[in-house]
């Protein structure tokens, strides 16, 4: 617990770090990399060279600062944190780590500004957030670990089965080495996945793309050109092939109630939208189900797009957007207008796609009069703001 002086030299200094919060954050990636090259297998590059992850990182240190006194709020903020988290088999021994650094990052970029008095203030708070994301995520590891099929820790998978869905992306079957059930996943959530490429561990999450059966898991992968985890996995991992997984987790899930749902995705946004419409169909909620792909070629889960309408007739609309082509209901790209067209009245709104796809939802949703708390999104990678560029 902080002392009523750590307290006052916060609330003073506050505004300073804010300022500067990005070129701590640009900074602490790096010295935490040289000083301790094993954590780097935990962080997609790419998301580093973007600035995404320092983004993320800056983001929820000063959400800290401004809503620590708000338990709940706190909690409700730092719940996308614990997801990731979770998904990474994150432990205690690694959070000084992050501490040592974080606190060397703020001292190099404000330099003699930063009293002993004032590092020991933020360390302080550090230690405070830390303890309270171990807590967190603690609490997730043991209700996973003790529910029927869960587990605790990476647990080896085998790949059981191979679909190619599309041109780019291709679904995995994943049944676990051991024989034994798997843990059920709530329909929209994502999965830790690590790999074994070049002798190096790489850590992504992927999207559970089929509804829990108790035997086997689904992720289906979109192949990114300079995707090091994509491209091993389409290219060089085949059935029988293993890998390892860490608890499902996230929480861009269904919320229970009978209101009409809209889901709307872009390319390989289309992963956590399949179960979540077979969630919502099973309950006799009605499905307006928008999908956005370049064209037929790259439109993945057509066939069971169909199936679903077939089962389903009257309470799944389902409607394909090309950018181009003439195999779609419409070509272009999802507007203001054919959101309006499709809106049903009331409805709760999932949209996930590339960035400026989720933005254009969002701000368009927002016109058309859904409310904040009607629209959920999630995002492939760091979490940032939907109108960030």
């Amino acid at each position: 617990m902080l002392t009523q002086a750590q307290e006052s030299l916060i609330a003073a200094t506050a505004p300073v770090v804010a300022e500067h919060l990005d070129a701590i954050t640009q900074r602490f990636y790096p010295l935490m990399f040289d000083r301790y090259p094993e954590v780097e297998p935990l962080f997609n590059q790419a998301h580093q060279a973007d600035g995404g992850q320092p983004r993320v990182l800056a983001a929820a240190v000063l959400a800290y600062v401004q809503l620590r006194q708000n338990p709940e709020r706190v909690r409700e903020t730092l719940a996308t944190v614990v997801s990731k988290h979770v998904s990474l088999n994150i432990q205690p021994d690694q959070y000084p780590i992050v501490g040592e650094c974080l606190m060397a990052a703020i001292g190099e970029v404000l330099g003699d500004a930063v009293t002993p008095e004032i590092a020991d203030a933020w360390g302080a708070l550090y230690g405070e957030l830390a303890g309270l994301l171990i807590e967190l995520e603690e609490q997730r590891y043991r209700t996973f670990e003790h529910q029927p099929g869960g587990w605790r820790g990476p647990r080896e998978f085998r790949i059981a089965d191979i679909r190619q869905e599309s041109a780019v992306i291709r679904s995995f079957v994943l049944e676990p080495t051991d024989g034994g059930p798997v843990a059920d996943h709530a329909p929209g959530q994502y999965i830790g996945v690590r790999l074994l490429i070049d002798g190096e561990p790489v850590h992504r999450h992927y999207s559970l793309s089929a509804m829990p059966n108790g035997r086997s898991y689904r992720i289906s992968v979109k192949r990114e050109v300079n995707g090091t985890a994509s491209r091993h996995l389409h290219d060089a991992m085949a059935v029988g092939d293993t890998l390892a997984l860490l608890p499902p987790a996230g929480d861009m899930t269904l919320v229970e109630g009978d209101e009409p749902l809209l889901l709307a995705s872009g390319g390989v946004g289309q992963t956590p939208m399949l179960p979540i419409a077979r969630q919502a169909l099973a309950q006799g909620r009605r499905v307006v189900y928008l999908h956005a792909a370049l064209d037929a070629e790259h439109h993945a889960f057509a066939d069971e797009l169909e199936t679903l309408a077939a089962e389903h007739p009257e309470h799944l609309t389902s409607v394909a957007i090309h950018e181009r082509g003439e195999a779609a209901e419409h070509t272009g790209r999802v507007d203001r207008d054919l959101l309006a067209r499709y809106l049903p009245e009331g409805a709760r709104c999932y949209f996930v796609g590339p960035q400026g796809f989720m933005s254009a939802i969002d701000r368009a949703l927002g016109m058309l009069g859904v409310p904040n708390e009607r629209r959920h999104y999630e995002h492939f990678g760091p979490s940032r703001p939907l109108d960030a560029a």
